[in-house]
């Protein structure tokens, strides 16, 4: 075996940071929900299991700056705001928390820092009370104002990195969210998105290795039945994804492959269900999950990853969780 020189890339994913106005808004989605058992049951599903305060952990940004480890290329998959509008970076508050948060990663990182758009960078509509959804303007200022790129790619050696846009790709899952006269020019964005993934798996050499940064896995599937992308799965080393926040929700997914869609739930139900019905596609993609920085109120799991590359070969990637832990009580 050929050895050549060994690359370490740097993974974080779910930053969910919270600028000043974000946390003056507050968290604001039992607001809308009517239903008062179901208000308390998402209160009590936030407070135990998921996120107890969303704002609480924006130092977890700065440790993971100070701490982080040499490397080739530190990769951001998507995230960045706490998107408490549900609309996405139009929203002035969310857009600043997105901003600060990216401008930190940018002053520390320079030219080695790289970053997908996450579903929050876009809007996404609250899991209950059916607020926002996917914006025109959102898109317009993440990729004009943020700097964010819908499709990048970088190569060390033998392997080639491609970053996407996993809202774009998934867009038939989340189309209803998208307000009625945007829908054609959403239609139109996703067509040239696919035809830039296209154009990218059609141009890779045979010994080319393939690194994919896909935030949301919803969209595995929907490349799955591009043919230019099947064609070349043999050729895909790991595909790393977010959006999960943890493993234990991997897992749960994986348990739950194939499982039937659920319509009589509403629409969040539904566009779960049917994601989750559609998680068999994502086994031929080699997927591992960078959990959100913070992880989840009940496991406190968060961290970033790491993984190396050797550039003349084709060994797989060596995966690393890091974790980054609370800080306790008596901490300031």
């Amino acid at each position: 075996m050929i050895m050549g020189e060994r690359r370490t890339v740097i993974v974080l994913s779910d930053i969910h940071y919270g600028g000043a106005c974000e946390r003056e808004r507050g968290w604001r989605e039992t607001d809308f929900i009517e239903n008062p058992a179901l208000r308390l049951a998402v209160r009590a599903y936030r407070h135990f299991i998921w996120r107890r305060d969303p704002f609480a952990h924006n130092y977890l940004l700065d440790r993971f700056c100070g701490e982080v480890p040499e490397a080739e290329a530190v990769i951001a998959n998507g995230d960045f705001s706490c998107d408490t509008a549900f609309v996405g970076v139009s929203d002035d508050a969310a857009y600043q928390s997105a901003r600060e948060c990216l401008a930190k990663l940018r002053t520390q990182f320079g030219s080695r820092f790289r970053a997908t758009i996450g579903d929050h960078e876009l809007g996404k509509r609250s899991l209950f009370g059916g607020q926002g959804g996917m914006r025109l303007a959102s898109w317009r200022r993440a990729t004009e104002e943020l700097g964010l790129e819908p499709f990048w790619q970088m190569e060390f050696g033998r392997w080639v990195f491609f970053g996407i846009t996993s809202s774009l790709a998934a867009l038939p899952v989340y189309l209803p969210e998208t307000l009625v006269e945007e829908q054609s020019e959403w239609e139109r964005l996703r067509d040239e998105h696919l035809n830039r993934i296209r154009t990218a798996f059609d141009a890779l050499k045979p010994k080319t290795r393939v690194v994919l940064l896909c935030h949301d896995p919803t969209a595995l599937p929907f490349l799955w039945r591009e043919a230019a992308v099947r064609s070349k799965l043999s050729q895909i080393g790991l595909t790393i994804i977010g959006h999960l926040h943890s493993r234990l929700f991997l897992w749960q997914s994986r348990l739950l492959s194939g499982m039937p869609e659920i319509s009589a739930l509403g629409y969040s139900i539904r566009r779960m269900s049917a994601a989750l019905h559609e998680a068999r596609y994502w086994r031929p993609f080699q997927v591992r999950l960078c959990p959100a920085l913070a992880g989840i109120e009940l496991l406190k799991d968060g961290g970033y990853c790491s993984f190396d590359v050797d550039d003349a070969n084709e060994a797989p990637p060596i995966w690393r969780f890091h974790p980054l832990p609370w800080k306790s009580s008596t901490e300031g």
